[in-house]
């Protein structure tokens, strides 16, 4: 049995270099996952879906009252906390300007999750293969936000330091 476990474990050491991703995609109607038949998921779901639509795609921060709490928590290393620290990050740092907001989100969706007063939204991400520049692999970003009263109050990512 130790001998076998052995050559298991030596097995999956060999093949890790010659395993293949499967690359990380949205699903056809990223729409239908902001909706639920529970009243309070349906609506924190859908303030979600308006931060992804109207201040993250297209830059519409003057809105962020009507979907984040003022003392908006933040965890995303490179933005102050409070509704205003996200707004200054967005507009300010990163020089965000509005554009107009599409009908329908444009961004890929791999799945949404609400329970509670949590909803997480996965994304695929493309990123640049650290080994090779010429070459990107997928991997999966995700946004978690915790709501009070039907606004964002609190928000994790995976954000690194920039």
């Amino acid at each position: 049995m130790k001998l076998h476990l052995i050559f298991t474990a030596l097995a999956f050491s060999l093949a890790g270099p010659a395993l293949s991703q499967e690359p990380v995609v949205g699903v056809a109607n990223a729409d239908a996952l902001f909706t639920s038949p529970d009243p309070v998921l349906n609506r924190n779901k859908q303030t979600t879906y308006r931060i992804i639509k109207e201040l993250l795609e297209a830059g519409h921060w003057d809105r962020a009252d009507q979907y984040l709490t003022e003392r908006y928590i933040q965890h995303n290393p490179n933005a102050a906390s409070g509704r205003q620290g996200v707004v200054d990050y967005f507009t300010k740092v990163l020089k965000v300007t509005p554009k107009p907001i599409p009908e329908k989100m444009q961004t890929k969706i791999v799945s949404v999750v609400a329970e509670g007063d949590l909803v997480t939204v996965a994304f695929p991400r493309e990123m640049k293969d650290p080994k090779d520049p010429s070459k990107t692999y997928t991997t999966t970003w995700f946004d978690s936000w915790r709501f009070v009263d039907g606004k964002a109050d609190e928000h994790w990512d995976s954000a690194l330091k920039q």
